[in-house]
């Protein structure tokens, strides 16, 4: 088992089953145990788990988001794929703004490249935009939120109500035609839907796990969605119901 499947089932399982030892998750995963006492460190050190000796308890909480660097571990060349995809669909010279996210950050790698002005709504995004030759970097005002590092607040909400875009890239915590676009985060979703109202045309990245999902705090119905960028394995039902709301439905 890979190392970045291998902490998502430590952390999924810890959480399901509020502490587990050591020697449960080794026979769980089949790790040794002493590559499961790396583990719950990296993990602890991230804010998902506390250790005792023995094993650990889990931090989180039913429908908590996992911290951004377990997250960014996740699916990474399915991420790659979708970011890819998602900025085929952006011409050169729009105005881009671009949400928070680990899949948005792998969008912003690859338009680091191209000739646009962009506006990032996390630090992680603005960094890996920083120096980009051909790129316009503008900056929102707001707050940033610990690990995360997403903008967010009202001078992020009044910097995106005073421009008009030509796209809003937006990532999600979970998608559906029957729920919309949802968030864990009541301040992250405010933002995004501050960005959707300022522009003129809505991409949503999501990666398949995002179809089997609804968060706490909701930020747009399907039909506010012009495409979805996600992958071939996405549930053929939840992509065909976005695809009768409106949206147009891009796998990779």
């Amino acid at each position: 088992m890979a190392s970045a499947e291998r902490l998502k089932r430590i952390t999924e399982a810890v959480r399901e089953a509020g502490q587990l030892s050591v020697a449960e998750l080794a026979g769980l995963t089949g790790a040794s145990e002493m590559t499961i006492r790396r583990d719950l460190e990296v993990l602890a050190d991230q804010g998902v788990l506390e250790r005792y000796r023995g094993g650990a308890s889990s931090l989180l909480l039913r429908g908590e988001e996992p911290p951004f660097g377990l997250r960014e571990l996740e699916r990474p060349h399915a991420k790659r794929r979708i970011a890819a995809e998602a900025a085929s669909l952006i011409a050169d010279g729009e105005s881009v703004v671009l949400d928070s996210g680990t899949t948005c950050l792998e969008v912003a790698r690859v338009l680091a490249g191209r000739r646009l002005t962009v506006v990032p709504l996390s630090l992680h995004a603005a960094n890996a935009l920083t120096g980009a030759p051909r790129l316009k970097l503008l900056l929102p005002g707001g707050e940033p939120r610990p690990g995360e590092l997403a903008l967010t607040g009202p001078l992020t909400e009044a910097s995106l109500a005073s421009l008009r875009f030509d796209t809003a890239v937006i990532g999600c915590c979970g998608l559906n035609a029957a729920d919309g676009l949802t968030a864990y985060d009541l301040a992250d979703a405010a933002v995004k839907r501050a960005a959707i109202a300022s522009a003129r045309r809505v991409v949503a990245v999501a990666d398949a796990a995002k179809f089997s999902r609804t968060a706490l705090a909701f930020v747009a119905p399907a039909s506010a969605l012009d495409a979805v960028v996600t992958e071939e394995d996405a549930p053929e039902d939840e992509t065909g119901a976005l695809e009768a709301a409106g949206a147009t439905v891009r796998k990779v």
